[in-house]
């Protein structure tokens, strides 16, 4: 625990890593922890909520531990998801037994009514063997945590094994120092769901299926470099959660989406490149595009096997499952998992953040920023997209990932803009963008199809017949219908 100012509510500064359940053998013979005093105990947590779910839905977390005969409440809030490192201001106190303390005295009870108290109930639990050591590096102290166990719910449970790593005092680059130490010595990855998110996704049935983008929440008062690191974790949190269910049941959706989760967070690097450029951004940004690439090979055979059907034949099904192959050796790499840990501690504390080049354009209003950006973006658009029929293969594609980053920047920024109007404004123009997006997909499927056939052997004839001419003329009158979209903005 952080020690907080006068008046301040203590914060909990912690970095989120995950390993293979069963793996804790492996992090107990780590070099860091050799010779370290070692805390072993079993804890067994109940939280609490409403039927309702009223408090996640107000982003407040409520749990008792039981920790030998001692019984501790928790209270925890959040604003947004978190990914890697969690900042959460944070109550404890004992308690008597199992049951939360709803008194007069609980801070609780200035953050939600007695009517929604009244229906507490236990949601799920969390057993887990813990493990702790206290380690120090330099002028930092933190507690290295590795939690063991299951979590159930509605009759259903899940493993969990991860470490967490709380900053006690001192500077957080500690934290990503140790998490690099520890991830050379064995295979962590970037940790994305607290207990409670896993204990909620479990009880929906939601714990193994794949992750669309979420709503990113960025702040009315935020500035750019605050509305940039919420973007960057959003995207950060989708790739990781659909990288985990790829790597335990490789299917479709879930490659999908965490190469939307890649793009997304590729074209955040392009969006805000002018604030966010520094030493080590190019460096990132490249290693994201090897990643994307990596994934690339199997989605366009996911594709084409959905396309042709019945035709299929055994070269597109060798073909992909190789790829698939090759896309989990990738994310299975020291390089992928390196790369994660990069991003969150240079989207944390890195150059760009903590000596901006330009200090004044770090701190303007994300919302001033984002008119800016998106009405730039909208007249690129408006230009290289005017005569979209009589453009070329490739000239059509570039026109489309500029779709695609415009639909990436309305998404990121949409939640800015709240006002009625805007609003209105907001889903028409998102509507027309999308409609765009599709046709530009679909004439890029055409075009990039027949060297893809003609590798497998595979006769043009048993693809559907597309009238091109005619998907030509629907994209332009997209193009033209979102030219013509009022600016939300």
């Amino acid at each position: 625990m952080t020690t907080a100012a006068s008046g301040e509510r203590p914060t909990e500064i912690e970095i989120k890593l995950e390993i293979e359940p069963g793996g804790g053998a492996m992090l107990c013979q780590s070099r860091v922890l050799a010779g370290l005093a070692l805390n072993d105990r079993e804890q067994f947590t109940t939280y609490f909520d409403t039927p309702e779910q009223d408090l996640r839905v107000a982003g407040i977390s409520l749990r008792v531990r039981r920790t030998g005969d001692r019984h501790v409440q928790t209270i925890k809030t959040i604003s947004a998801p978190g990914v890697g490192i969690f900042a959460r201001p944070e109550w404890e106190q004992d308690v008597a037994g199992s049951s939360p303390d709803l008194g007069d005295s609980s801070p609780i009870r200035e953050m939600v009514n007695a009517e929604v108290l009244s229906r507490l109930r236990p949601a799920f639990t969390v057993a887990v063997r813990r493990r702790s050591w206290r380690v120090e590096s330099g002028d930092a102290v933190m507690e290295v945590v590795l939690d063991e166990g299951t979590v159930r719910a509605s009759g259903c449970e899940a493993p969990i094994a991860e470490i967490e790593a709380e900053l006690q005092h001192g500077e957080p680059e500690a934290l990503f120092s140790l998490a690099r130490t520890l991830g050379g010595e064995l295979p962590l990855r970037l940790g994305v769901l607290t207990k409670a998110e896993r204990g909620y996704r479990l009880a929906e049935g939601r714990l193994y299926t794949p992750v669309k983008a979420e709503r990113v929440p960025i702040g009315a008062e935020s500035d750019v470099a605050e509305a940039f690191a919420t973007i960057a974790a959003s995207c950060l949190r989708q790739f990781r959660l659909n990288e985990e269910l790829l790597r335990s049941n490789p299917e479709p959706d879930a490659l999908h989406q965490a190469r939307v989760a890649l793009r997304r967070l590729r074209s955040a690097l392009s969006i805000f490149k002018p604030v966010v450029a520094d030493d080590r951004s190019r460096h990132l940004a490249a290693e994201l595009r090897h990643l994307a690439r990596s994934l690339g090979a199997a989605r366009d055979l996911d594709v084409l096997i959905e396309t042709l059907g019945p035709h299929v034949n055994e070269s597109v099904r060798a073909a992909h499952a190789e790829a698939y192959a090759a896309a989990l050796a990738t994310l299975d790499a020291q390089r992928t998992r390196d790369l994660m840990i990069d991003l969150m501690a240079w989207i944390a504390s890195g150059d760009w953040r903590v000596r901006p080049a330009d200090p004044a354009a770090t701190n303007q209003t994300a919302k001033r920023f984002a008119s800016a950006t998106l009405g730039k973006l909208r007249r690129r658009l408006k230009k290289r997209g005017s005569h979209l029929a009589e453009l070329d293969d490739e000239e059509r594609h570039q026109v489309r990932i500029l779709t695609k980053k415009l639909r990436y920047a309305t998404d990121f920024f949409g939640p800015l803009f709240t006002g009625k109007k805007a609003r209105q404004r907001y889903k028409v123009f998102s509507k027309k963008l999308a409609a765009l997006q599709e046709h530009l997909g679909t004439l890029n499927d055409l075009a990039t199809a027949p060297p893809l056939l003609a590798r497998h052997g595979i006769d043009p004839a048993a693809l559907p017949a597309y009238k091109r001419r005619a998907l030509l003329t629907k994209a332009s009158d997209a193009h033209a219908a979102l030219v013509e979209a009022k600016r939300f903005w």
